[in-house]
């Protein structure tokens, strides 16, 4: 079969990372990673063009004369199947609620009116990149989580996304899950580890860089709280480890850089737990994510081909 290439795009609040993608090998052309920051709050017309320059400049990188599509990896709230934005309140992306954003691309790109955008959230985007980076997990039960500003999180069995039925919590999402006094997401993202430092030491630090810096000079309650993050997530997951009997869990996101100073905490409860699970640092988010986007309009080639 002659191959198929497609954009990738990962998006966020702050920046768009565009790279070609060998779709039916799941490789991106390192050659062609774009990354470009922007405010995310600009009008719509001046984001549109920001992002048609990074998906131009990663085009022509790539040498790549014909395109199969887009995939793009994008926060939600969102209508995935339909392209259509419901971000709102946010602090980003402002003004694109309600707006289709698959139809703004052909518009801006002078694309035909079926040529392929397809959408995934973005933890499910790392979480399939990862298992498709190696094929082994492709046989497996995989749990991906992303640590940063917030808590993202996605089950995948055999490649396919899971977000609904007895075994996942509703939308394959974590976050919300309560948890102690508030929800999982108060203790286990930035705010809550910056929360569990000001409650350990009675005071605050302004960024989680300054936590994890105060940590490896030896502060005692950075080190604590790095710790106690580790038990909580642990904490929030075994149920979901034993519901969904994963075999495989991937940690991704900023925090997850951090990894030496919370993971022998979660390790252990893990441990004592009675559960045996291979535990993965993602160190490469962005290609994951752009594989992970990909993986859509891998699906659908294989099962033309299938038919065909």
């Amino acid at each position: 079969m002659k191959a198929k290439y497609a954009i990738g795009l990962e998006i966020g609040g702050t920046h768009i990372t565009a790279g070609v993608i060998d779709i039916m090998n799941m490789k991106v052309l390192e050659f062609s990673m774009h990354k470009a920051s922007f405010n995310s709050n600009l009008p719509v017309d001046q984001v549109l063009d920001i992002w048609e320059k990074a998906i131009r400049i990663s085009w022509n990188n790539s040498g790549v004369k014909s395109l199969g599509g887009i995939t793009v990896c994008m926060p939600g709230p969102f209508d995935y199947e339909n392209g259509i934005c419901w971000i709102k309140g946010q602090s980003k992306y402002d003004h694109f609620y309600g707006l289709n954003i698959a139809d703004l691309l052909r518009k801006k790109l002078n694309l035909s009116d079926d040529f392929k955008i397809l959408f995934e959230n973005d933890a499910v985007c790392f979480g399939k990149g990862e298992v498709y980076k190696d094929k082994n997990n492709l046989s497996k039960k995989v749990m991906a989580i992303t640590l940063g500003t917030g808590l993202g999180s996605c089950f995948i069995d055999k490649g396919i996304s899971v977000s609904s039925g007895n075994q996942v919590p509703t939308d394959g999402e974590i976050w919300n899950l309560p948890f102690k006094n508030g929800i999982a997401e108060d203790y286990v993202s930035l705010r809550g580890l910056i929360a569990k430092y000001s409650i350990f030491n009675e005071t605050t630090v302004e960024s989680g860089l300054e936590l994890y810096n105060l940590a490896v000079a030896g502060d005692e309650m950075a080190v604590k709280a790095f710790e106690k993050m580790g038990e909580d997530l642990a904490e929030i997951l075994i149920p979901w480890f034993k519901n969904f009997s994963v075999e495989h869990f991937v940690i991704g996101g900023k925090i997850a850089d951090s990894s030496t100073l919370f993971l022998p905490a979660f390790n252990k409860k893990i441990k004592d737990a009675g559960l045996e699970i291979t535990i993965q640092i993602s160190d490469d988010n962005e290609n994951a994510a752009l594989l992970g986007a990909a993986s859509l309009l891998y699906n659908i080639i294989l099962e033309t081909t299938l038919i065909g």
